[in-house]
């Protein structure tokens, strides 16, 4: 093989891989619900009804930085967790059965425990409670 038939072959390798990377990382991105959502007096109001298909979502509060993942668990309560990184303070992006930032590699399980470091501590957790068909969950 000479050099010109190397280099084109290598270039065309690379490519591929370079796009198979890039299409991977967009249809991770693409497949969770995201609700956009006002905070009033510490606290986000999250309509019950987002439920009825799926038993998670994205909350994206209003003039907050981090997003908030809320699930629903098999006894009819909801979990509400602070996407942001405990290590850097990075947003958190959703990764099959948990979160994974994308800054130093922490990963984080549906619970919010750390599952790889370098973070140490888990997520922020927020109360919630449901109030006329509506999850409302506190941020202090």
């Amino acid at each position: 093989m000479d050099r010109r038939d190397f280099l084109k072959q290598s270039c065309i390798a690379c490519m591929a891989m370079g796009a198979g990377m890039l299409i991977g990382s967009l249809s991770s991105c693409a497949t969770v619900p995201v609700y956009k959502t006002a905070v009033n007096a510490n606290k986000v109001m999250v309509p019950e009804s987002l439920f009825a298909q799926t038993d998670f979502q994205v909350i994206q509060p209003q003039h907050l930085f981090y997003n908030i993942a809320l699930r629903k668990e098999s006894n009819g309560s909801y979990t509400a967790l602070l996407l942001r990184c405990t290590h850097a303070d990075n947003q958190l992006m959703s990764i099959g059965n948990g979160f994974k930032c994308n800054l130093h590699g922490s990963t984080f399980d549906k619970e919010g425990e750390v599952t790889q470091g370098p973070a140490e501590r888990p997520l922020t957790k927020y109360k919630t409670e449901i109030v006329s068909g509506n999850i409302v969950i506190h941020l202090s």
